[in-house]
């Protein structure tokens, strides 16, 4: 199966945790990409940019949208996007624990893997008592 990523997020945000995830694991399992929405963004003229973006990391199988914060521009983009291309699936709360656990679980098809990414977003959060 492959399922393409996108991660469609704030500025600096998508950019800084793949390169985290590519120096921590390598070379990444499957096509991954981040489109980073500035701030001041026209979502009318963003829309396009990000729908190439996706066709370009879009696997046989699908992609998974992977955004930082729900409700935010960027998630909102993302909603469209699902909207227009399919198979496509969205995932806010985008981290590193997320992004690492999706590509550990790369060969699962797209209904598996948001579960996954959601899953590695809760479990990578621990309050630390000590």
């Amino acid at each position: 199966m492959a399922v393409g990523i996108l991660l469609i997020t704030h500025p600096g945000v998508g950019t800084a945790l793949l390169e985290t995830a590519t120096r921590l694991l390598g070379k990444l399992p499957v096509a991954c990409a981040a489109f980073e929405l500035a701030f001041d963004a026209d979502m009318a003229a963003a829309l396009p940019r990000a729908s190439a973006m996706l066709k370009r990391v879009q696997g046989e199988d699908g992609a998974l949208l992977l955004t930082d914060v729900y409700g935010a521009s960027p998630a909102r983009l993302a909603h469209q996007l699902t909207q227009i291309a399919a198979p496509c699936h969205r995932v806010a709360g985008l981290s590193l624990p997320m992004l690492l656990r999706v590509m550990n679980y790369s060969e699962q098809g797209l209904d598996d893997l948001a579960r996954t990414a959601a899953a590695g977003g809760r479990n990578g959060v621990v309050l630390d008592d000590a």
